[in-house]
This record gives C-alpha cells, structure tokens and sequence, in this order.
C-alpha cells in the first residue's frame, strides 16, 4: 500500500505528474522531462517503493523533436508602394517536420514585431504597409504538438516603394513682392502627404517677354517658404509648386501674380531718330526695350557741343524738356545752322528714370546771310565802271576768297582785272547792268547758296570821247556772258545734283514698292480676285533760289554781271536767276491689278503616270523636286495687317506664320474687346469644297478659350492634330483638352472616350456652350507618329490616318480644323494629301504643284519645306498604288471570297494581285540603312545576313554583360493599337541566349511566343531551364510552373537582373506553339493559333496592369513572326474599329522589316484567321 511521490529515474528524481492504480498489481503514473533536447534523447524506466515493496518498469525510449526553422530568410518577388510580394523560403529549415503552418511576422526596423499573417500558398503578399519604408519580415513555422512552433527564421529587410503625392503643395500665396524677385510661401508638409522620404520640391514658373515665352523651373530647399529672384519687373508670371518623388508628381493650383515696376531700361540708341534743319531739329525715339513697368516721362537734355562756325557762340544752346509716356518725339527749335548738338534721354516710371543714352545730331548749314544793298548809290559810276561796298569778311563769293576781304572794302566792276583766274572786264557803255554778289556754303558734301542784287547801271545816253576798240567791247561782252555763265553753270551743277538725288530716291521708293508688291503678291485663289496696292510717296521737295537761306562752312564769293540788252533797258534790271525743282508732296500710285503669280507651271499628273513622274523628279537630272519647290511661292502672298496689330501679336506662336486678311477666320466680338475676333487660323478650300478646313497654329496658354470658341462658331465636328505637345524639349502646343471636365471661357468640354492606337489617338468630347441646350460631339484626331525632324519615314500611317479622319466626319459638319505648331508645314501635308486623295479618286489625276500653290494663297508656307513636298508626293503615290484596302466587318465575307476567287482568264484572283502589288511597294533595304548589323563584330550573331533589322527599328540592349556589345538581331514592330508593341527576332543561337534574355528584360516584356521548332541541326537549341533557375549573362531565369493545352505549352518564368538586384523580379509568360510543322508554311489549325493570341491577350489584361510588349520569334524572324503579328493585330483593329485591313497590317509591318509574311499562303492565312475571328463572336 501507498502511493509514491517520486520515481527514481536513471539520472535524477522526477516529480510524478498523475498517478492512477490499474489494479492491486499495477501502478500508472505520468512523467514529465523539462528542459529537453537532442541530448536527452534516451530510455528511461520507473521504479516504484512502497510498504508491500518496490516495482520496476519496463524502459521506454524519449524521443525528442525540436521545433522547425527556416535557414534562409524570405525571397523577395516584388516590390509596391503598399506591399511586398515574398517567397517564405521554408523547404530548407533547421529542426524537425512535419511544418503544419506558415506564419510571417513583420515589422519596421525600427518598431516593434506587429503582426502575424498565415501563409498558405507558394507566395505571399503583405498588403496595407507604408511606403518608403524598411520593413523587417521573418517566418515562423510549427510542426504537430504542443511547442511544435519554432523560433523565427533569418529576418529579410528590404523597402517598399514611394507612392505619388496624396496631393501637391496647398494653400501656397506670395507673401512678398518686388520688381525682380517674389517670395512664396505654403502650408507646411511631411511624409503624410509626400509619402516618400526622397522627394523635390519645385517651382515652375512662366512669363511673356518680348513676344517669347520664357519659362523656368527652380528646386526649392526649403520646407515652407521660398524667394524666386532674376525675375523682370512688371510681369504677370504664371507659377505653381510641384511636389515630386520618384513615383510622382502633383502640383498646387496655378498662381498669377504680378510684379513691382522698376526703372526702366535705356531708350534704343538705334531707335533715336533725328531729322535736322537749319535752325530746328525734329528728334524721334522708340520706349525702353524693357520698359519694367509703365512709362511715365521721357526727360531729353540737349546742349551744342560744336559748330562749323567758329565764331558762334554755343553757351546758351542747351536745355531740357519733358514729354509724357505717349509723346515719343520733340521738335527743337532755335538752334543753329551747322552745329551738333548732344542729345541724352532717358525714360521714368513710377520707380524712377532709368539710365540715360545719348547721341549727337548735327543741323544742316544754311546759305549765308546777305547784308541788304541800296541799289541806286554806288559809290562812284562811270561809263566803264561802277564801283560798289563789300561789306565785312563773313560775306563771301565764289571768287573771292574770305582771305582778301579783311574788312570791307570797295570793289570796282569791270576794272579789267583777273581774281582767282576770273577776268574782271570792263563794261559796255552800251548795255545796262545789273550787279550780283553770291555767297556759297559748302559742308560734309552739301552746297548751300545765297546771292543779292548790289547795284544796277544804266546804258549810257552820251557820246564817249573815249576810243573803245570794237574788238574790246566784244571782249567785255564775251567776258560778262562768261561770268554769267558760270553762275549758270554752277546752278545748273546743283540743280544735276538734285535731280540725281531726286531719280535715286526715287528708284529707292520704286524699289521699295517692287519689294512690297512681291512680297504682297499673290492673295487669291485661281486668280479670281486681286489685291489693290496703293502707296502714298512723300517726295522730298528740293529748291535753290538766290533767297534761298541755308548753312555755314567753307564759304566762296562770287560777283555776277550779266549783260542786259540794250532793247531790254527799259525792263531796268534782270529777274533774279532761280532753280526750283517742283515738289509733290503727296502722290499717290494708281491702283494696279496684282495678277496671280504662276511663275512654272506645272500640268496635273495622270495617276498611271505618277510613278514614272515621281522617279524622274527624284533623280533632278535637269529639273527635279528641288527646282519645282522652288518655284513655289515663298513666304507672305497677301495682307496681313489685322494679325500685326499690337492687341493680336501675343495671340501668334510664330511671328511669320500668320493670319492672312482676306482669309483669317473672324471669331463673333466679345462684348467690350474690339479685338476679339481675332485668331491665327485661316480658311482652305478643299476639292470642290469652299472653306472644308480651317488652319490654324497650336494652341497657345493665352488662346484656348478662342480655338474652342472658333470650334463652337464654325460648327466643327473634327479636330486634326499633327504634332506632339513637347517635341526636342520645345513647347509645339498647350493640352488644350481635359482629362474629364473643363470649362474654357463659356464653352465646356468633357471628355467621353480615348482609343489609343500605334500611330494616332482619337478622342471624343462633348461641347456645350453656355446658354444654349444643343450639346455636340466632336472627335480630336491625334497623329503621335510625326517624328521630331523631317518626315516619316513611310506614309502608310498617315494615310490610314487621313482615311479615318473622312470616314469619322459628319458631311453635315462645318470646317475641319487642321492645327500642328505654327500652321504651316505639317498642316498642309495633311490638307494637300486629302485634297489629292479626293482628286485621284474623282478625276484619275493629281496636281500637287498647283494644290500647294493653292494652299499657300490661303495661308503662309503650307508644306513648309521641300523635304514635306516630296512627302506628299509619295503618300499619293502610295495610296494610288495600294488603294483603299480597308474593310468593314460587316462585309468582309462576301468580299473575301470575292477576292479570293479564281479568275479562269488570267488564272490569277483579286487577292493574289494584292499580295504582287505589296512586294512592289515594300522598301528596298540598302546596306546603309541596317549598317550595324553588317558590323564585322555582329556576324555571329545573325543566323543570315539577307534578311537584317534596320538600324532604326534596333532594341539596343541595356543591361551590361562584360565584352558583349548591345546589338541583337531583332526589329521594334507596332501592333494595331500600341506602338513597338512587338520585338519580333530569330530563335536565340547558342551564342546569343544571354543576349536574349537581356532583351527581354530590358525591354519590360511579359510574354514570349515561340513559332518554330527545336531543332540542333539549325542551332535551335532550349533556352530556358526546366524545374530550376539558370543564369544567362547577368539575367537570372527561374522556373515556376508549367502547363500544356493540346498545342501550346505554356510556362511561367521570374527573370531578374542580378547585376541590379534592386530592380527586383519580373514574371514572363513563354508560350511555345508546336501546332506548326517546319514543312508548313501555315499552321493546319486557324483556331489553335488564335488560342495562342488570346492567351496572350489575358495575360496582358492580367500582368501587373501593365502593356508590356511581347517578344515574337520563329527560326529567322521572318514569315511566322510576322503572320502572328498581323494577325494580332487584325484582332485588336476587330474589336476597336470594326473594320479590317490586312494590306495596311502587313505594309505597316514590313515598313520595318521586309520578310514579315512572306509568302502568299500566310497572306491568306491572315485573312481566313480574321474570318475565325469573326465566327467566335
């Protein structure tokens, strides 16, 4: 009897647990071991004492297990903003099995263990973390039983992502303002808001300066404040903040501020604009460049600071006058002739006057001044003389130097002496007299005479003793008539002189107006209507007189005699010799017809002949594109004054590509704002059709309200955009559209739809305008494809694009709106080319030439360079050869088995004729144009050297991988709807693996699809790993699953770079089609195949939410890539457009790689896998 308390074990003395007697021979009791671990494991038995005796157990075996752990930490698949998308890890662990559960603990690095979250799948996401955050995640696992959970594993920290801004920087105001600088200041922010701890801080800001835009972006250090300085006074400046991190960036609300006025800058010194007289200057100047505010006086300072006169007395030439902010000129007067005078200015504003500029203007010299004469008593009078006064030496004559009149003096006429090699003969008694004294002024070329009468003599009424030798009488008269010719002489020089200047000017005003009548030339269409060109020419009058009063300088005198017949004698003196030239102040040109200027015509083109034309125009043997261009007109045509009015000049992009008169689309005045009307937009004519388009520049900042406006007043239905917004870093046109809702001006636009294709975007909105009920829908069609520089390189595109733009517009709708950047150059290719597509279709002929002749009558410089000329030339000769190949699903059936039927007569069908007339306008490939792939050092790496990738279509390879260049033997390919959304390329060589696969990550592609077969004999080895991961190059390859159905097997890989394991992992989907036999150029299943294009198609609508591009491969990228490639392609134009165009598929295709569908079977296997396609619907 009794019951034991403990039980002696081997070791040590344990406590009994539970004891319990079976019956009076047996005895149960239960153990517990602590403390236990692998070196407990052992046998152990009981023994028992008690009063009737002791007992020993049998022994029983302790077996330990110790509590699972992983080895290695959790494997990182993926990173967001919110979560981490981890591999647990836990098949390699420390201690014992069976795991039973998967639990993931995580916490901040800094923080404390959070939470526990059960795994039960392969992976595992972490939702709801924050981002920009180091995270700690490590795995807990249990096996069966009571402390079955072991430790936590190895811990692996990593970081989430940033997330964009939750908004950008809000309640921002300008605290202070000055004239060239201005601070903001914003509510206070942190990681709550910009939800990243790397971030920047921005102010963008923009003004209008002297017609430019000027814009500028600065990076602020500060939290809540900044000071934005180097700015120009008095301008409205647009800004707003933007709070960016590498995930994002949002912006505040757009502020207007304008800043203080500042001293202005100087006048223009080219501007300043004398017009000297004799005793007055007439001073004209042009404001301040930068005026930095508003003009309120202009202070001009003037003083004389020389003169041709050296006895002038200059001190009390100078002064000062003030002129308001509108009087740009002054008259000053009282001056004196042959000085120059300083003149400085400098202009003011409320802030002060700025720096001063000054130039120096020099009066005309005048003609001398002329002392009065008394006539009737000279000094003494004889039959042979008369003897007169010669007042002081500032009187002089051209005979007489200044030099021998040193006072004055007498001078005796006809005392038959010589004067400066002038003989000064005696006088007839016979004949009368009248006396002339002449002072010249002559200065920086200029002659300036005056003259006066000093006496007269009578003929004489008396016999003379006097013995008077008829040979010196006739000396006398010779002499006299010399003297007096001499006078004659020198007025008539000056009047030469004159009439030279006066013929000159006049050429130069001739010239002028042949310069504006040029460039005024052509306004009108077809030489219906002209231009009436007048002009007002204001001919300076030019007169010399003996009265006439002029100028100082060298000075020459010169005493006149002239003979008066003695029949003459009762007249008593001679009129006064004159030279007046006659003046015509205002006279105005006739108006002339300005006819059209057809300079070299060209004949309009038989479109059967066109191909030869355009190839004889290309070679310019002679007479090519390049001379027919230029015989275009060139640069403006016609008036365009409305546009260059000061009020309408900010509302020009370009300050050349503006708004004819006669043209001009006239918008309805806004109440107040006579120049509201105003627009650079001008009406075309198209073929048959008057005002079909309207051309117009892109839209500015200042001019959204108006281009919406013009679209609500012409009752437009569609807007044609052929630029980008931003093209090599240069604004080329504002958004002038909403992302939903917008209001411009009292017109609101919303918008329903976007189609997003390769080569263009359509978008549809609604417009309503205030006031009225009538809602309208008007489509925008964005051409994206327009490169940078030039032209594209094939017109394919842009012809779709011009088809879909008539096919879309209402007949009911008013102009088509046609915009680019300025207006001009890619706005009259689209014009033209659908002007001529209309002409082809309608009269078998085309006249380019004479269209864009046409085009620019209406509006500058449409098709704006020779390059965009030859451009249209080949659109045309591309859509003549191919023709209009699309069609609706509705139809395609009936029409395909038409085309396809055989005709028994030339043993040929409709669709083979089509197939011969794609090899016809596929591209040559020249060697140049795929030079990189005929690089010695490339040769291994292209299966075949017939058939390469153009240089610009090319995936240059991103991902480094030490001596291995960045070429690989592949072609950039755009599907229907998204551009270089296919990488088509050759089955991987053994030496080009890695290549491959840097390709696919480099180029984000999530799928690939396989069209050939493995073969060793053409080095079509495997290229990824089964069950396992392998490394090619730097990109690691790691299978995850794997599945077949019937024909496509279809398995799932994670690539990574392990060069840059921070980009982390990317999932890829490898479909390998083994529907297609090596012998086959066609697969036997149409349905297969398209079981292929719609996996793909899930797996894009599934990958991550994100279009990544698919990476198509058959043997040599050629014919199977291709047809795969259309063939998606004809699927997506199905479900987006509703029509099919498989011509304009497989051209768009081999525009970038010539062997894409290369025989007529895939041609036709494109068009009976459409028709499946259409059946599964």
């Amino acid at each position: 009897s009794g019951t034991p308390s403990t039980i002696p074990g081997c070791s040590k003395d344990t406590a009994l647990m539970v004891t319990r007697v079976v019956n009076h021979r047996r005895f149960s009791a239960t153990v517990s071991v602590a403390d236990t671990s692998q070196r407990s494991i052992s046998k152990y038995r009981c023994v028992i004492r008690s009063d009737g005796g002791s007992g020993v157990s049998n022994y029983a075996e302790l077996i330990v297990k110790e509590p699972p752990t992983p080895i290695a930490p959790p494997e990182l698949l993926a990173v967001g903003a919110t979560y981490l998308w981890i591999k647990p890890n836990a098949n390699s662990i420390i201690g014992d099995g069976p795991i039973i559960l998967k639990e993931v603990e995580y916490r901040t690095t800094t923080g404390n263990w959070a939470e526990t979250h059960i795994v039960d799948s392969p992976n595992y996401k972490l939702w709801h973390l924050d981002p920009d955050v180091e995270y700690e995640i490590r795995v807990l696992l249990t096996r069966p039983g009571e402390g079955g959970t072991g430790p936590p594993g190895p811990p692996l920290t990593t970081r989430t992502k940033c997330a964009d801004p939750v908004h950008g920087p809000q309640n921002v105001e300008v605290v202070d303002i000055r004239a060239r600088q201005l601070t903001l200041q914003w509510e206070p922010f942190g990681y709550a808001v910009t939800r990243c701890h790397s971030y920047n801080l921005t102010v963008h800001y923009q003004y209008v300066f002297n017609q430019q835009k000027f814009e500028a972006e600065e990076l602020i250090q500060t939290s809540s404040h900044y000071t934005l300085r180097g700015l120009r006074p008095f301008m409205t400046i647009r800004l707003r903040l933007a709070l960016s991190n590498p995930e994002g960036k949002m912006e505040s609300e757009e502020l207007v501020v304008q800043t203080e006025e500042d001293v202005p800058g100087p006048v223009p010194l080219e501007s300043i604009q004398g017009g000297p007289f004799e005793e007055k200057i007439y001073v004209q100047w042009k404001p301040p460049n930068e005026t930095n505010g508003i003009i309120t006086l202009y202070e001009i300072t003037y003083k004389a600071v020389g003169s041709l006169d050296p006895s002038a007395d200059l001190s009390s030439q100078r002064g000062k006058v003030f002129k308001l902010r509108n009087e740009t000129h002054h008259l000053f007067v009282g001056l004196y002739p042959g000085t120059t005078y300083s003149f400085t200015i400098k202009a003011s504003t409320v802030k002060g006057f700025g720096p001063p500029i000054t130039t120096r203007i020099a009066t005309k010299i005048s003609a001398p001044s002329m002392p009065e004469y008394d006539t009737d008593s000279p000094l003494n009078e004889t039959d042979t003389t008369i003897t007169v006064i010669l007042d002081s030496p500032h009187y002089f004559a051209a005979e007489l130097k200044p030099i021998n009149l040193p006072v004055t003096q007498p001078f005796t006429v006809g005392d038959n002496k010589t004067y400066n090699g002038y003989w000064n003969a005696p006088l007839s008694p016979l004949k009368s007299y009248s006396i002339y004294f002449q002072a010249l002024s002559k200065a920086n070329g200029e002659t300036k005479i005056n003259c006066v009468r000093l006496a007269t003599k009578g003929a004489s009424t008396q016999n003379s003793n006097a013995v008077e030798p008829e040979k010196q009488v006739d000396s006398t008269v010779k002499m006299a008539g010399v003297i007096a010719g001499l006078l004659m002489f020198v007025i008539i020089l000056l009047g030469a002189m004159l009439t030279i200047k006066r013929r000159k000017l006049a050429k130069k005003q001739k010239e002028t107006q042949t310069s504006t009548q040029r460039e005024m030339g052509p306004v009108a269409a077809s030489d219906k209507t002209s231009t009436k060109l007048s002009a007002v020419h204001n001919e300076e009058a030019f007169s010399s007189s003996c009265q006439d009063v002029n100028g100082f300088s060298k000075f020459n005198l010169l005493l006149v005699v002239p003979p008066v017949s003695p029949t003459d004698s009762s007249h008593g003196e001679l009129a006064q010799p004159t030279l007046t030239i006659q003046t015509h102040p205002y006279r105005s040109c006739e108006p002339v017809e300005m006819s059209y200027p057809r300079g070299q015509f060209q004949p309009a083109i038989r479109v059967a002949d066109l191909l030869q034309h355009i190839t004889q125009m290309k070679r310019g043997q002679g007479y090519g594109f390049k001379e027919e261009y230029e015989a275009l007109p060139e640069g403006q045509t016609a008036s365009w004054d409305t546009a260059k009015e000061d009020e309408n000049r900010n509302k020009n992009r370009y300050g050349n590509i503006i708004s004819y008169d006669h043209s001009r689309v006239r918008l309805q005045l806004l109440d107040g704002d006579p120049h509201s009307d105003y627009i650079n937009a001008n009406y075309i004519d198209g073929y048959h059709r008057p005002r079909h388009y309207i051309a117009t520049q892109g839209p500015m900042q200042e001019t959204v309200k108006d281009f919406w406006r013009m679209i609500w007043q012409e009752n437009s239905a569609s807007v044609v955009m052929v630029t980008n917004l931003v093209e090599v870093g240069r604004v080329k046109c504002v958004r002038y559209w909403p992302d939903d809702t917008e209001v411009y001006g009292d017109i609101k636009v919303t918008l329903i739809e976007t189609e997003p294709l390769a080569e263009y975007v359509i978008r549809t909105f609604t417009v309503q305008k205030k006031g009225y009920h009538e809602i309208r829908e008007i489509r925008q069609f964005h051409f994206t494809s327009w490169p940078d520089h030039g032209v594209p390189c094939y017109a394919t595109g842009l012809l779709g694009f011009v088809r879909q733009v008539k096919f879309l517009n209402p007949p009911e709708a008013g102009p088509i709106v046609v915009h680019c950047s300025a207006g001009a150059g890619r706005t009259g290719c689209f014009i033209a080319i659908d002007i001529m597509l209309d002409m082809a279709e309608n009269e078998g002929v085309v006249d380019i030439f004479n269209c864009v002749r046409e085009l620019r009558s209406q509006r500058v410089n449409l098709v704006q360079t020779e390059e965009q000329y030859v451009f249209v030339h080949d659109a045309i000769l591309e859509a003549c050869l191919c023709g209009n190949t699309a069609i609706p699903v509705c139809e395609f059936r009936s029409i395909y088995y038409n085309i396809s039927r055989l005709d028994p007569q030339t043993n040929s069908s409709q669709i083979k004729d089509e197939f011969q007339t794609l090899n016809i306008v596929t591209p040559r490939v020249r060697p140049e144009d795929c030079s990189i792939g005929l690089l010695p050092r490339n040769h291994d790496k292209n299966r075949g050297m017939d058939v390469l990738p153009l240089d610009r279509c090319l995936p240059f390879l991103i991902s480094v991988d030490g001596e291995s260049s960045n070429y690989i033997n592949a072609a950039l390919m755009d599907s229907h709807k998204q551009p270089a959304a296919f990488i088509v390329t050759q089955h991987p060589l053994p030496n080009t693996i890695a290549d491959f696969w840097r390709l696919v990550f480099d180029y984000n592609c999530s799928s690939v699809v396989m069209l050939n077969e493995m073969d060793a004999a053409q080095l079509c080895m495997q290229y990824w790993p089964e069950k396992t991961s392998c490394c090619y190059g730097p990109i690691q390859v790691e299978f995850v699953s794997a599945d077949i159905d019937e024909d496509i097997i279809n398995r799932i890989f994670r690539i990574c770079n392990m060069a840059r394991p921070q980009d982390g992992y990317r999932i890829v989907q490898h479909l390998q089609y083994i529907g297609w036999p090596a012998y086959r150029d066609t697969p036997p299943s149409k349905r297969s195949l398209l079981k292929v294009v719609r996996r793909l198609e899930k797996w894009q609508e599934q990958y991550d939410g994100r279009d990544g591009r698919t990476v198509v491969h058959c043997l040599n990228g050629g014919g199977r890539s291709g047809t795969f490639c259309a063939i998606c392609s004809v699927c997506e134009m199905i479900q987006q457009q509703n029509i099919i165009d498989v011509f304009h598929i497989v051209k768009t295709l081999r525009n970038n790689k010539s062997n894409m569908v290369e025989s007529l079977e895939q041609y036709k296997f494109v068009y009976e896998v459409a028709l499946e396609y259409l059946s599964s619907f």
